[in-house]
């Protein structure tokens, strides 16, 4: 069955690494030459600072400039004025094969749930269902205002699967990190294909810069997780170490019980671990992130739908502690990506808890949802803030809208006011994906369509046994 997506139609059937042509790619929009004229900017680097008005230079997918005026005659104009032009959001741990599933998920009925759907589900995933899956969340990523992903993909059967997901986040031209994990139900006692991730690597780095890819591991420990698997730690050692030996960056869930202590003990901690969902951490194990140079990433919108038992959205332990900490979507399944929703959940959550004892700020917020995320993924030199040099990766956000009107400051407006709708455009390597609160070059319909009809053979297949 032929794929229609982005304009010109990119079909699910074609495979291989970036050399291999797709018709998809061909559809994105050029990289040209152009101004933000007359925006609020908010640039997240001390050095360029923030201009009530302001102007932004872009050539070949490059930032040239920021400044109060900027007179580049050759150069396209985007009016800004009334605008508030920021890096992009940076996400950093997201389901995006789940996305697929969205019309299966209940939060009410437990036999329906996350955990016992995608469970059953995701073994009978094709290439061609991965594809259509992370195409359809990032069509929603990109117009709630991210730039870049790192899509957490713990469901992978062969490396065609792996080549699928690759092939979708090049074609909607985002940046990312895709993280290659088992696929679901892939027994305890053995460890996931090293030779697939060796394999990806192979055809798909490097690139053109926008991708890289990560290995995401199985829970290490006890028996606490067992629809996502749980590992002891000499198989921890073979599948990490098979990682560090391809130069991979590993990324981990921590539900249940805290594995930090394990992990130190057994010598796998290091700035290569990226650690998810910090709710259980102890002071001393926080005192251990931070020598060993490990992040981790908070999913407020998932985490707090966690009874209380699962423990608290430790965000202000972290940044006391002084550990690299990010922000994430994880899943589209039973919410929807609203970055704002993100940095609103964990500004309320830390006041209630905490209030003044630890500061922060909603510029520090809108640091977390952009620049720290960069950190975390190990990609700051190219994205996270509007610094010349770095990629052009900027969303624009409209503050006269009437959620967002009369705007006092822009940081406070962005974290308790604004929402996706207010994303004007959104601009990733370079590349206008959006303008206008419209996708210039994605047919938004026919990846519905398309993720529908996946959904419904996965179904037929799922049902067939």
């Amino acid at each position: 069955m032929a794929i229609a997506g982005i304009a010109g139609g990119a079909g699910c059937t074609n495979t291989g690494g970036p050399q291999r042509e797709s018709h998809g790619t061909g559809a994105l929009p050029e990289r040209g030459e152009f101004i933000i004229r007359g925006a609020i900017i908010l640039s997240l680097d001390a050095a360029v600072g923030d201009f009530a008005s302001g102007d932004l230079h872009v050539r070949n997918g490059a930032i040239v400039a920021v400044a109060k005026a900027i007179d580049a005659p050759r150069a396209s104009v985007i009016d800004a004025k009334g605008m508030i032009c920021m890096p992009g959001f940076v996400e950093t741990h997201w389901h995006l094969w789940t996305s697929l599933l969205r019309p299966m998920l209940r939060t009410d009925d437990a036999q329906r749930g996350y955990f016992p759907v995608t469970n059953a589900l995701g073994r009978h995933y094709t290439p061609r269902d991965h594809y259509c899956s992370v195409r359809l969340g990032l069509a929603e990523g990109i117009s709630a205002g991210a730039t870049t992903v790192h899509n957490w993909s713990h469901n992978i059967a062969s490396p065609d699967h792996a080549d699928a997901e690759l092939r979708a986040m090049r074609d909607m031209g985002m940046r990312g990190r895709f993280s290659y994990g088992p696929v679901q139900g892939w027994p305890n006692d053995r460890p996931m294909d090293l030779e697939g991730l060796a394999k990806i690597q192979k055809q798909w780095m490097p690139n053109d810069g926008t991708l890289t890819l990560g290995m995401c591991s199985r829970n290490v420990g006890d028996g606490t997780n067992a629809l996502r698997g749980n590992i002891s730690v000499d198989i921890a050692r073979r599948e990490w170490g098979g990682a560090r030996a391809l130069g991979l960056p590993i990324t981990m869930h921590t539900s249940g019980p805290s594995p930090i202590t394990l992990l130190d003990k057994a010598g796998l901690l290091g700035p290569d671990v990226q650690l998810v969902h910090p709710l259980l951490t102890t002071a001393e194990e926080r005192r251990i992130l931070r020598e060993r140079g490990v992040s981790y990433s908070t999913s407020p919108v998932g985490e707090s739908q966690r009874p209380a038992s699962a423990g608290e959205i430790q965000l202000a332990e972290l940044l006391e502690a002084g550990v690299k900490v990010s922000m994430s979507v994880d899943l589209t399944g039973t919410y929807n990506v609203d970055f704002f929703q993100c940095m609103r959940f964990l500004y309320h959550l830390h006041r209630h808890r905490v209030g003044r004892r630890v500061p922060l700020t909603a510029k520090r917020l809108v640091q977390l949802a952009t620049l720290d995320g960069a950190v975390d993924l190990g990609i700051a030199r190219h994205t996270g803030s509007l610094t010349p040099g770095k990629r052009a990766d900027i969303i624009l956000v409209r503050t006269g809208d009437i959620n967002m009107a009369p705007m006092g400051d822009p940081y406070e407006a962005l974290v308790n006011l604004a929402q996706p709708r207010n994303v004007d455009t959104v601009i990733a390597d370079g590349r206008i994906l959006r303008r206008g609160g419209r996708f210039t070059a994605l047919d938004h319909a026919a990846v519905v369509k398309d993720a529908t009809m996946a959904l419904a053979e996965l179904s037929a297949r799922a049902k067939r046994g």
